[in-house]
């Protein structure tokens, strides 16, 4: 019998935790979401070794794949190496064309090296380089979702960001973007379904336009 529910895996973004998407609730009948975590990558990993690893948890066919931010990116290199049916990408980007000048400029200055990511346990600090920006209301909340707090995995990730080239597209994506996104500006990104007021956090505080607006996205 084929399978008829759609299964969805969720990557969430740079040192965030799965509950990023708690209040992602879509139709039981027709989809069910499967929460990735990271793990903290060997010495030296590649971006591409990452993600055939985390490939590795993903036991359904042709599923759609889902990723916040850098989360985003990670999941188009999941692509290359899975069959999948659909890749979508929130508040992200799809080429080192719409990363922002600084992250670019990054690459060849290694400005990302100086950052104090030692500091990782300064929630406040932590929440300013994965959301873009300030907590200082809504520190709890933060607290419970930065939870990747590992200097290597951090510095890893800063890495692999500014050095990202997408090598190709997969053959299904859709990108959702934030108007106000403050870490990935909508000025730089090319062919996305935009949402307004959305900030780089919308998967958080805008649950209610993805519960709305996915089924349709996904089953279209």
């Amino acid at each position: 019998m084929i399978d008829e529910i759609t299964h969805i895996y969720c990557m969430p973004g740079m040192a965030a935790n799965p509950s990023i998407f708690k209040n992602i609730s879509l139709p039981s009948e027709k989809f069910k979401l499967h929460l990735l975590e990271w793990f903290v990558p060997e010495k030296n990993m590649s971006l591409e070794a990452y993600a055939k690893k985390m490939n590795e948890q993903i036991i359904h066919q042709n599923p759609v794949l889902l990723g916040v931010s850098f989360g985003g990116m990670l999941v188009q290199e999941m692509a290359r190496f899975q069959p999948v049916k659909m890749v979508v990408v929130v508040s992200s980007v799809k080429s080192a064309r719409e990363l922002p000048r600084r992250m670019r400029w990054a690459k060849y200055t290694g400005a990302h090296k100086i950052l104090p990511t030692g500091l990782v346990n300064n929630v406040e600090l932590m929440a300013k380089y994965a959301f873009g920006e300030k907590v200082t209301e809504r520190l709890k909340l933060y607290e419970e979702y930065l939870s990747v707090r590992d200097k290597y995995y951090i510095d890893w990730s800063l890495d692999k960001i500014v050095h990202w080239r997408a090598k190709d597209f997969p053959a299904e994506m859709v990108h959702i973007h934030g108007e106000k996104d403050p870490v990935f500006p909508i000025k730089n990104i090319k062919n996305c379904i935009k949402v307004k007021n959305g900030t780089h956090t919308m998967i958080i505080h805008r649950a209610k336009w993805f519960n709305e607006n996915l089924p349709t996205i996904i089953l279209q």
